[in-house]
């Protein structure tokens, strides 16, 4: 039986993948944010030439979606590991920022969803 998916989790996980491989080393913040450029950069090329609109069905394709798929986690996977390099949680700093983007840009006339 697998175990439930959590970040703190899937971190955990990462880290024994590269201690048992000593590759802890190579896992410095420089390197691990370059890798997550990198990994970033093959995802956007997936969709480099795609109109809006066939950008949009992108995941209607299974080749394609398989390609999308890897790369997300290959994202995720760098940015989980450069998050615990730097002991950032990750939930919490999108959370502040979500909040700082709130009060930054708040809805124009003052209502949310909830006033209409």
């Amino acid at each position: 039986m697998t175990e439930p998916l959590d970040v703190a989790g899937l971190q955990r996980r990462l880290v024994e993948f590269a201690a048992a491989r000593d590759w802890q080393p190579y896992h410095t913040p420089k390197n691990l944010a370059a890798a997550l450029s990198v990994e970033a950069s093959e995802l956007l090329e997936i969709f480099q030439w795609l109109t809006p609109e066939e950008s949009a069905r992108v995941m209607s394709d299974p080749g394609t979606a398989h390609r999308v798929t890897d790369e997300v986690a290959d994202v995720l996977a760098y940015l989980l590991q450069l998050c615990a390099t730097l002991g950032v949680d990750p939930l919490a700093a999108l959370a502040a920022k979500i909040e700082r983007n709130e009060r930054r840009f708040p809805v124009p006339g003052g209502g949310g969803p909830e006033a209409t």
